[in-house]
């Protein structure tokens, strides 16, 4: 599929047969009226911009990212400038599609604190792997702060309208982070099923001697074969397990390090080349940092119950 990269907001709007923006670096767009032209249909894109969205009775499912979504709920994604994604749909687009687009050029954002710390929301780095549903109650708070971005984006601009857009922008992203909170703890099926395919994961990766071929896994490498991406993949389990993906991997490996000492004869040396460590020493050091023990301390205390 062709990658289409489109630099500015109104380049957007040519690619969606939308008249041409009221500000040269923010846009907010009903969904109602977006059309894409025909050429573009089958493309990947690439914005310069950061693009939030919600959308509403596409009709149908979606095929988005990895899963397939039913668009006749609000559904919300985020995309940072750079990123690289995709939509197929399977049905024809219907009339009654509502929802809005707010598309916010970095430019627009310079000499603010949000310039800075927009970045820290990480389901900007989601991708288009993880779609966020909202509640109708959501959509309605969401739908005030749209509101009165529109209002000053309509409305002549004077010297107080940035400030203000600015200050909706981030209320809009603080509420979103909030929901993407709820949402791994309300989506509670497919969210234990990902943690339930991650111990599978790594079980087999441990177990099969994948540590000695190709050493500790990466966030990156777990969360492309569980077809998520590795922010999502971080913020569901500090979420639903108070950890980090790493310390996740961590922990399974010292359990699997404990198992060797309590339960064989192998030495510290050879327990240390089986889980990936290439001097005995960093796997001591390792250990000792996550258990307090040293390998043979832990040993000892072992056998001597």
């Amino acid at each position: 599929m062709d990658i289409e990269k489109v630099k500015t907001i109104s380049e957007f709007h040519r690619t969606r047969s939308l008249p041409p923006p009221e500000h040269p670096l923010i846009s907010l767009v009903d969904y109602a009226q977006v059309s894409i032209v025909p050429e573009y249909s089958h493309k990947s894109w690439v914005f310069d911009f950061y693009f939030i969205s919600l959308k509403k009775n596409i009709g149908g499912t979606i095929k988005y990212g990895q899963q397939e979504y039913d668009f006749d709920e609000g559904v919300m994604f985020f995309i940072a400038p750079g990123q690289v994604f995709s939509i197929s749909r399977n049905v024809q687009e219907n009339p009654e599609k509502s929802g809005w687009m707010l598309l916010i050029h970095p430019d627009y954002l310079w000499q603010t604190s949000l310039g800075t710390e927009i970045r820290k929301y990480d389901y900007f780095g989601y991708g288009i792997n993880e779609a966020l549903f909202v509640s109708k109650k959501e959509e309605e708070t969401l739908g005030q702060i749209i509101a009165t971005i529109r209002q000053e984006y309509q409305n002549n601009i004077d010297g107080f309208s940035h400030n203000i857009i600015i200050s909706q922008i981030q209320t809009l992203l603080n509420y979103s982070e909030r929901f993407y909170n709820r949402q791994f703890i309300t989506r509670k099926k497919a969210n234990h099923q990902i943690l339930d395919n991650l111990e599978a994961l790594l079980t087999h990766y441990i177990d099969n001697g994948k540590l000695l071929e190709k050493g500790l896994p990466t966030v990156g490498y777990l969360a492309e074969e569980l077809h998520v991406s590795p922010k999502y993949l971080s913020s569901l389990l500090r979420i639903l397990t108070g950890q980090s993906a790493l310390q996740h991997i961590h922990e399974k490996l010292i359990a699997k390090a404990k198992e060797h000492l309590s339960a064989s004869n192998l030495s510290v040396s050879e327990i240390a080349y089986a889980l990936g460590f290439e001097h005995s020493q960093s796997f001591s050091k390792f250990f000792k940092q996550k258990t307090q023990f040293s390998p043979l301390e832990f040993r000892k205390s072992f056998m001597a119950n």
